[in-house]
């Protein structure tokens, strides 16, 4: 039952004062000077609220110059929402289903937190802030929008000439559908495909995820992938919606839906506890990934009996790779707050497959792959850094990812090909960044160095499309090049690499981290109605 305007709701004292503490966060994200001064009324009166097409209540309503603004408490208690009033009479918190929306007088934001006040907050710029009043507070129309449309199907529309303020769901739609799951990589990918953008809220337990349609409905049948995947038992699908039964050992991401010609929703299921078959560095327990740049994978190129390009003075591709990785390694760590893994330490083969499996178990933020250059002629030199594309920007880019793709792993089959192409479509979540940080390691490398700028171009690298998070493949010289060859035998060099390398990480994370800091309304969110644009 909701309480009333003046009434403070009992509830326990440590997660009331999570919840007032999360709001007074969000207020002192505004300096003192640029608080919102309290709007100029125009005008009150009293609006028939309509809901469903019938009379449910009247509201309070208030004309200023930047709109209108409509009393709460009404509201909310035809909705069935709780409004829950802080000790100071200023903190208004919404509570319904499974969120807690914290809004107060002179704040043009919304906080959305757990309900037990922990994990991530989410503010929300408003532009207008409520105006406390003796009932309670008046809220904007974008508040009611944006705190209750999504999760509970409503529609908010004020009609000033009818003196209405109508709340009604949208009309439902049916959606067609279909679903693929593969396994690759020690991680396993289902794709949903959508005719339409979906209304969607995402529910998460313990060996489950639940993808509830709002206002959609799917059309069935629609085909289910074969059983027998290791992290994923089953996918069940209703008109409602979907859910997938996880492994014991396996954990789910949020989905992320990718928008464009073809409207699709990605969801990544790792294994959740370490395997003592994994390969290369014992992978930590899968959790929630932490915003930011925290850890990196570092793929030295090549290694044991692949050697690689081989210099005019003997230098091989496989060993100078190591030797650079070694040596930004261990500079990313003393400069930066990172962990980094490697995908091989020693002189090893290691195939494209497991070096993409350690740096996912690992639930690396970055991706980097190291590797050197030849040519058939001697004057080629410079670096180059690719990002992922099933089509090569150009002919050379092309030729440079058959060479390397055909290392360590041999000629893929018809089966692996669909495969990568799955895969190709996963990772396009992360193709922007990966362009992002594949320009600012290119510039470093041409300022510090000098060499020439051969560009930033794209290829479909096998070892770039297993990777589920940024990724690049850096050419750091051609060692067909007899005066690259001695530069890049000298640890000096070699340092000098290294200390570009460093630098555009530490950009690339400062960029990252400084957009992470205060969500914006394109973040993933536990309810979606779409999701960043598909970057493809």
């Amino acid at each position: 039952m909701p309480s009333s305007p003046n009434s403070v709701r009992s509830t326990h004292p440590r997660r009331l004062l999570l919840l007032c503490v999360a709001w007074l966060l969000a207020g002192s994200a505004l300096a003192e000077d640029e608080k919102p001064e309290a709007p100029v009324i125009l005008s009150t009166g009293t609006a028939s609220l309509m809901v469903e097409g019938r009379q449910a209540a009247n509201v309070a309503y208030s004309i200023t110059p930047g709109g209108p603004r409509f009393a709460l408490w009404p509201i909310a208690a035809v909705l069935g929402v709780e409004v829950r009033i802080g000790p100071l009479g200023d903190s208004h918190t919404l509570v319904f289903e499974d969120r807690h929306i914290i809004v107060g007088p002179a704040q043009a934001s919304m906080v959305t937190v757990a309900p037990d006040g922990r994990g991530e907050r989410k503010i929300t710029p408003l532009d207008g802030a409520p105006i406390r009043v003796a009932g309670g507070l008046m809220v904007t129309l974008e508040l009611l929008e944006r705190a209750l449309s999504d999760a509970l199907n409503y529609q908010f529309a004020w009609n000033p000439d009818q003196q209405a303020l109508t709340v009604a769901r949208p009309e439902l739609r049916r959606l067609r559908g279909s679903v693929s799951l593969v396994h690759q990589y020690q991680v396993s990918l289902v794709e949903i495909r959508f005719s339409e953008e979906p209304r969607y809220r995402v529910e998460q337990s313990p060996g489950a995820l639940d993808i509830r349609l709002i206002g959609d409905r799917l059309e069935l049948p629609i085909q289910i992938p074969r059983a027998g995947d290791p992290l994923v038992e089953n996918i069940i699908v209703a008109p409602e919606g979907l859910r997938l039964e996880l492994a014991d050992n396996a954990v789910a991401e949020k989905p992320r839906l990718l928008t464009g010609p073809v409207t699709r929703m990605v969801i990544e299921v790792f294994e959740g506890r370490a395997s003592s078959e994994a390969p290369g560095p014992s992978p930590r327990r899968v959790q929630e990934r932490a915003p930011g740049i925290r850890t990196i994978a570092l793929d030295p190129g090549h290694g044991g009996a692949e050697t690689g390009a081989i210099g005019p003075a003997g230098s091989a591709e496989a060993s100078l790779t190591l030797l650079v990785a070694r040596a930004l390694k261990l500079q990313l760590e003393r400069r930066l707050p990172v962990k980094v893994v490697m995908t091989r330490t020693e002189n090893v083969e290691v195939t494209h497959e497991t070096r993409s499996a350690i740096s996912n178990q690992n639930r690396a933020d970055l991706f980097i792959s190291l590797h050197f250059n030849s040519s058939f002629g001697p004057q080629a030199h410079g670096a180059e850094t690719y990002f992922l594309s099933r089509e090569a920007s150009d002919q050379r880019a092309a030729e440079v990812a058959a060479t390397e793709n055909r290392a360590a792993g041999g000629e893929t089959n018809p089966e692996q090909d669909l495969q990568m192409i799955l895969w190709d479509l996963a990772q396009s979540y992360h193709l922007a960044e990966s362009q992002r940080f594949a320009n600012l390691v290119q510039e470093e490398l041409n300022l510090a160095l000098g060499l020439r700028d051969r560009g930033v171009k794209q290829a479909p690298f096998r070892v770039l499309m297993g990777a589920k998070m940024p990724a690049v493949l850096v050419e750091l010289g051609f060692l067909s090049n007899p005066a690259e060859e001695t530069k890049l035998q000298t640890p000096a060099y070699r340092a000098e690499l290294v200390d570009a390398l460093v630098r555009a990480v530490s950009r690339f994370k400062t960029q990252v981290e400084a957009r992470d800091v205060v969500p914006s309304d394109a973040d993933a969110d536990s309810v979606g109605t779409g999701a960043a644009e598909d970057p493809s």
